[in-house]
């Protein structure tokens, strides 16, 4: 896990150290859907001659999201559209995203779907995205969607503090991320460390609290006996078997548990408003810039945004839907009520490189 952390360092020191030269030269599926969506249409694909034209060639997109939750839409997207898709899936989206700034304007891609907007960040700022039409950028709030107009959020997910109910009573429970260093906390927390959602979240808490300050939590809860895991999935699990009291997680994965298995020993306690743990990330998908099929990949985009799409995302994986009218996922607290950390998502990217550093230099594997 460490030497994938140094190799994901070494290949985004190496490309986003040319950022500023390319700037001057232009997850498992859960149970079917039970509810219908309120959510209000959005344009429909506009049958046009460029689009029958895109239609004739395979869009290829680069997916950072899990293949089951993507080859529903896609098959969608295709049905609707005539439009063919080929999806590369990557070891998740951190890796994708080393990939594409390996490729530069090599790539074949036409789309990069992300799992957290820190990676298609640092796409964006490598130059490889084009700027997305303003009637795409519109279905979605301006907190989920880049600053310069070169990705748009899909679906928001909250970071939350899952745990077991037997093992933590309710006075026990943290309030802010900044707890868990504290030695009641021994041995008793779970991250993934090279997860792309826990180094977007230590991006964040870069950005807000500053390097120094990350740097001794993350030595913080390595020193506590913090566990590691591969992905957010297993964490759950852990602690749903009681093998693990706690752990550090997107909200959605209790949620998919919850739907497969019925009522489970684990649940999801969102930290304080405004706390680095109470995170709300944007999955983020963009056109890239060298994409010869620019018009079927941008068409690909707006699906993801259409009421179909979006109804899939909330229903079927219980993350937020983010174009008007979405409903909440059942259970769940509703995306307005949720407040984390003061930040613009657009920033997430330029921090990187150090989060991945500073994991690594922290000892966590």
């Amino acid at each position: 896990m460490i030497r994938r952390l140094l190799l994901i360092a070494m290949v985004l020191g190496a490309l986003l150290a040319a950022c500023g030269d390319a700037a001057e030269d232009p997850e498992t599926t859960t149970t079917a859907a039970t509810e219908e969506s309120t959510t209000t249409a959005a344009p429909e694909p506009e049958e046009s001659t460029t689009t029958s034209q895109a239609a004739a060639e395979e869009l290829i997109v680069y997916s950072g999201r899990n293949e089951n939750f993507v080859t529903p839409v896609v098959e969608a997207f295709t049905e609707a559209t005539g439009i063919e898709v080929s999806v590369r899936y990557g070891d998740g989206t951190s890796d994708l995203a080393a990939i594409l700034l390996n490729e530069g304007e090599t790539t074949d891609a036409d789309v990069f779907w992300a799992q957290d907007p820190a990676w298609i960040g640092a796409i964006g700022d490598r130059g490889l995205l084009s700027d997305l039409p303003e009637d795409v950028l519109g279905l979605v709030s301006e907190a989920y969607r880049d600053a310069d107009g070169q990705w748009v959020g899909v679906t928001a997910r909250s970071r939350v503090f899952v745990y077991n109910p037997d093992l933590v009573t309710a006075d026990e429970l943290p309030q802010s991320v900044f707890e868990l260093t504290e030695p009641e906390w021994n041995g008793r927390l779970g991250i993934a460390p090279s997860n792309a959602s826990f180094i977007a979240f230590v991006s964040a808490m870069m950005l807000t609290e500053g390097e120094e300050a990350t740097l001794a939590w993350l030595e913080g809860i390595q020193d506590n006996d913090v566990q590691t895991f591969d992905g957010n999935g297993a964490i759950v699990d852990a602690v749903i078997a009681g093998d693990l009291d706690a752990g550090l997680v997107n909200h959605y994965y209790l949620l998919q548990s919850m739907a497969d298995q019925g009522e489970v020993s684990a649940i999801n306690h969102f930290l304080a408003p405004g706390d680095t743990g109470a995170l709300v990330m944007a999955t983020g998908a963009g056109v890239l810039a060298p994409s010869d099929n620019q018009d079927a990949a941008v068409e690909f985009v707006r699906y993801l945004l259409s009421p179909e799409a979006q109804e899939h995302f909330t229903v079927n994986l219980f993350e937020y839907g983010l174009i008007e009218g979405s409903v909440t996922p059942e259970g769940q607290t509703p995306l307005a009520d949720l407040s984390g950390p003061d930040i613009n998502l657009s920033d997430l990217a330029d921090y990187l490189e150090s989060s991945v550093d500073l994991i690594a230099q922290a000892g966590l594997s």
